[in-house]
């Protein structure tokens, strides 16, 4: 296994010559992967992980190369794969969708598709959900309050934040007789006073299940309901497929779809799993607003969006999909993976409520159930036994307490129950450390142990905060080192 460096100096050549703001995973001890294959990965030493948080993977080699040794220039000549892969990504979509136009990230497809709805009516102002994130460009860092509610940067005038329709732990919830409805005329409502501003509405963006805003699936009907008050203002709905579509629902090819067919986007972004990795990100949109946008008289090119690699590889991406029943998988492994967290939720007093559709699942960690408290440092805490057991986990959401499993498609069963076992064997071992658990399984042999390690835990959460908007320093996806070493300091589990 070919090395340039020890694990220690990359590490320093890291810290020497990389932005500090780019972060790694489990920051106090970071993993040095060198290679992949299919759900697992492989550090320096030969340690294999099983891989629950990378998304981005579709397994994908030879396309690539074989192309490679072909042709690579860009989509300004004349080039089959280009338009091959643009008719089999409409193929996918609804009718109306059929205009794509290619670029190399996720980041670079939300920013087109800003630009397509705020030229198509001439309109500027844009809705997005709070906890949202659609991107590391300045315009997209504008739309994203999981970013500038963090930073400095206050919010744009043009810029309107709608609840997120969180029902466990947002405005509205699963008591409510209608959420879908409460949720949407909060969109209404900003609407109507823009409009008594002055304001146009561009758009409204939303991932079709928010991601970084903790795994959150919106009530049935309530995009149907935006996108009515939307385009009665001359807006348009974009959907963020970025991180949740090419099957990772398993019922449908693109997470939007589940809201039936009477709901269609405006506008679709994609990226990450569309090419395995390799850099390659798309819109796709209406054949009145790709018109719309092309009177503009401004010529859109990017240099390597569409070239033949990129499309060669994201034809097989779909090809693998399908010869390989990915969506399928997705449904038989999420529902069964799905099942043994209920069955965990039942059991351990941490787990305050389990979501999730497919391949896309989220554990809401608590340390109240009535009061639903976010269990932050807890958290942060499993994420690092988690990875000592050889399991890639992370946390996100605004409280970063909700554990996010979003693995690669060839996510087996054999391998979800490892990763239950895991969970159940940290969660058992941290809730009798920390006198969370019930009375009824809470071991009466140790009461001075028990009592020691409660007290410890009340110490670490006082030195700890629990909405992680009250401290800039804490990152995302299981990189805050600080929690963790007091945790381990303390626990010692």
């Amino acid at each position: 296994m070919c090395e340039l460096y020890s694990k220690r100096d990359t590490l320093a050549l890291r810290k020497k010559h990389i932005g500090p703001s780019c972060k790694v995973f489990f920051a106090s001890d970071p993993i040095k992967i060198v290679r992949a294959r299919r759900q697992y990965m492989f550090d320096e030493n030969g340690e294999q992980y099983l891989d629950c948080i990378n998304n981005v993977a579709h397994e994908v080699v030879k396309a690539a190369l074989k192309q490679m040794e072909l042709l690579n220039t860009n989509s300004r000549f004349l080039h089959d794969n280009i338009v091959e892969y643009a008719k089999r990504l409409s193929a996918t979509l609804p009718e109306k969708l059929s205009v794509c136009y290619f670029t190399n990230s996720g980041s670079e497809a939300n920013d087109l598709a800003l630009r397509l709805a705020r030229q198509f009516r001439g309109h500027q102002d844009v809705i997005t959900l709070d906890h949202a994130y659609h991107g590391h460009l300045s315009s997209l860092i504008e739309i994203s309050p999981y970013k500038f509610q963090k930073g400095k940067d206050v919010k744009k005038e043009f810029v309107h934040v709608a609840p997120t329709p969180d029902t466990y732990r947002g405005k509205y919830r699963e008591d409510h007789a209608d959420p879908a409805s409460a949720y949407a005329d909060e969109v209404k409502k900003i609407i109507e006073d823009a409009h008594n501003s002055g304001r146009k509405i561009a758009a409204f963006i939303a991932e079709s299940m928010q991601s970084c805003g903790g795994q959150i699936i919106p009530p049935a009907g309530y995009f149907q309901k935006v996108a009515k008050y939307v385009h009665g203002a001359g807006g348009v709905f974009i959907a963020d497929e970025v991180q949740v579509g090419f099957g990772r629902v398993g019922k449908h090819f693109w997470s939007f779809q589940m809201d039936g067919e009477d709901f269609v986007p405006d506008i679709v972004t994609m990226g990450k799993p569309m090419g395995n990795g390799h850099p390659v990100a798309c819109v796709v949109t209406t054949k009145e607003i790709a018109e719309a946008f092309s009177s503009s008289g401004m010529e859109y090119f990017n240099t390597y969006g569409g070239n033949p690699v990129s499309c060669a590889v994201g034809l097989a991406v779909l090809d693998i999909i399908e010869n390989e029943d990915l969506q399928g998988n997705a449904t038989r492994v999420g529902n069964y993976l799905t099942e043994l967290l209920k069955k965990q939720k039942a059991k351990h007093a941490l787990i305050g409520d389990i979501r999730g559709i497919g391949l896309f699942i989220g554990i809401d960690l608590v340390k109240d159930h009535l009061k639903r408290t976010p269990a932050t440092a807890e958290a942060q805490h499993i994420i690092y036994k988690m990875k000592e057991k050889r399991v890639l986990l992370s946390a996100d959401g605004p409280h970063r307490n909700v554990l996010k499993i979003k693995p690669p498609m060839c996510f087996t069963e054999e391998d979800a129950k490892f990763m239950v076992d895991q969970l159940d064997g940290v969660l058992t071992v941290l809730e009798e450390a920390t006198g969370t658990k019930s009375e009824s399984v809470t071991s009466e042999n140790i009461p001075c142990k028990t009592k020691m390690l409660k007290e410890a835990h009340v110490e670490l959460l006082r030195d700890s905060t629990t909405d992680s908007r009250e401290n800039p320093s804490r990152k995302r996806n299981g990189m805050c080192a600080d929690t963790h070493s007091l945790l381990s300091k303390r626990l010692k589990t």
